[in-house]
């Protein structure tokens, strides 16, 4: 009984090998998983605050395409303060035949007159982080008044060569 017992466990540690772990490929480093960098980040300043653009990353830093993208980690410092979190910005589109590929965060916190530095690390659903983004610098202003009609000024002319200049004209 205990060699029937013995035959039927080797049997079964055989069976255990021959069909493996199930992996169909070689294993990939974690170096290698994670996703390009964002290098497109943009930064202006609006009525609302500071306007921030940028690109989904399309491929992991291996080669092969990104599909598991969770989302995004601003990361923001004042004037030349240290960089730290502003806000987690998550990506819900993995499902999704048609995925964004353009994304805008508004910085509605920013202060007039004041110096920012922002970046942008990508981050999969594992995990895995991209490097920082290019680093971008702009400082929150005022937003020009709209053009009206009462405030609209043509340029001046620019006089062709060999022409007079004109006269100004009187005020009023």
């Amino acid at each position: 009984m205990k060699r029937l017992w013995w035959m039927a466990m080797a049997a079964a540690v055989a069976i255990g090998f021959a069909l493996g772990c199930g992996a169909k490929s070689r294993p990939i480093p974690p170096e290698l998983t994670r996703p390009d960098r964002v290098n497109d980040l943009k930064a202006v300043s609006d009525r609302k605050g500071i306007r921030l653009t940028w690109s989904r990353p399309e491929k992991y830093s291996g080669g092969k395409s990104l599909k598991d993208l969770a989302g995004f980690r601003l990361l923001r410092a004042e004037g030349t303060g240290s960089l730290e979190e502003l806000a987690e910005l998550p990506v819900n589109d993995q499902e999704r035949f048609q995925k964004v590929r353009r994304f805008t965060y508004e910085d509605t916190t920013a202060k007039l007159g004041e110096s920012y530095r922002y970046t942008m690390i990508a981050v999969t659903t594992d995990g895995y982080e991209s490097n920082p983004s290019n680093q971008v610098e702009v400082t929150r202003t005022p937003a020009s008044a709209p053009i009206t009609p009462e405030n609209f000024k043509l340029p001046m002319p620019t006089p062709l060569p060999g022409m007079p200049t004109p006269a100004p004209s009187p005020g009023p």
